[in-house]
């Protein structure tokens, strides 16, 4: 089956071949789906081999020059292990970058912790101005990033990862998309969760709101969402546990709330495992959703069979 990684290389190949701005940057990892368009565009492609904090410097250098850098690695050699870069090259030079992660929360459990990123959404919340893009499918994968290269120069993350939902939905790049209705509680799905999400609130009376783009915050769609459905907020996101229950807090801040964050734990897992293993032991597969969703909305959020 197709992954959003697989469908990465030959997106980003059509875009160096349609518009002269964009760039890529890699570090070894991916080199390969880049060999043709390399040899096409050999000024516009660079490997600088595994040095990820010049990775990140060399796209600004490009950024300044007036190009559209797209940059990839694995997300903890990304945006963690460059972070200063990321800060400072990108974000205090006012340089825009389109960083594209793969490997997520714990997508490769068998490269241990070093290959694992469950914090990088919440450390790009600690700097000012990041667009971050986490589809669900690699159809969606597409769509948003040639949104994020079609972006001027802003600074926009696409999180990939082989965890994918069984279909795309029609997304914008910005707005939440409402996937079921209910009217006792809110449940935000993150990219790949989705289906997990919905399978495990199956007759809960609760609304479905589906988020692939979560910087910015869709405020306006989630406060929409909570006029018929109450402020009872679950979030449910594929990296560190309660990212998002700030924005959610100050989107609803004129009204009382209730916010219950899901998502990876901090404690760390010292076992390699399976990617299925670590999503039942940080809670985000289905039956253990669906016992914290049910135990937060209650027995007001189930429906009853019949009415």
């Amino acid at each position: 089956m197709e992954t959003m990684r697989d469908r990465f290389a030959p997106v980003v190949s059509r875009l160096l071949d349609e518009d002269p701005r964009v760039a890529v940057v890699l570090a070894e990892i991916g080199k390969d789906g880049f060999q043709e368009v390399m040899a096409r565009h050999p000024d516009r492609v660079i490997n600088v081999g595994i040095r990820e904090q010049l990775l990140v410097g060399a796209a600004a250098g490009l950024a300044l020059t007036g190009l559209r850098p797209v940059v990839h690695t694995f997300a903890s050699f990304l945006v963690e292990r460059p972070f200063e870069q990321v800060k400072l090259d990108l974000g205090h030079q006012d340089a825009g970058a389109v960083l594209v992660s793969a490997a997520a929360s714990f997508d490769w459990p068998a490269g241990g912790y070093t290959h694992m990123s469950p914090g990088d959404v919440a450390l790009l919340d600690t700097l000012d101005g990041w667009t971050v893009h986490v589809p669900g499918h690699p159809d969606e994968a597409e769509t948003l990033l040639r949104h994020a290269v079609g972006a001027g120069d802003d600074k926009v993350y696409v999180r990939l990862s082989v965890q994918a939902n069984r279909r795309a939905r029609v997304i914008d790049g910005r707005h939440f998309v409402t996937v079921r209705e209910g009217r006792s509680g809110v449940v935000v799905a993150v990219g790949p969760l989705l289906d997990t999400v919905l399978d495990a609130t199956e007759g809960l009376d609760v609304t479905v709101l589906y988020a692939t783009t979560v910087r910015p915050f869709d405020a306006a769609g989630l406060r929409r969402a909570t006029e018929a459905a109450g402020t009872d907020v679950v979030l449910v996101e594929p990296y560190l546990a309660g990212t998002s229950t700030a924005a959610v807090s100050e989107a609803l801040s004129d009204v009382p709330h209730r916010v219950l964050g899901l998502g990876v734990s901090r404690r760390e897992l010292r076992r390699y495992g399976t990617i299925e293993e670590h999503v039942a032991a940080h809670g985000l597969d289905t039956p253990s959703l669906r016992d914290r969703i049910g135990a937060f909305v209650g027995t007001a959020g189930r429906v009853t069979a019949g009415v």
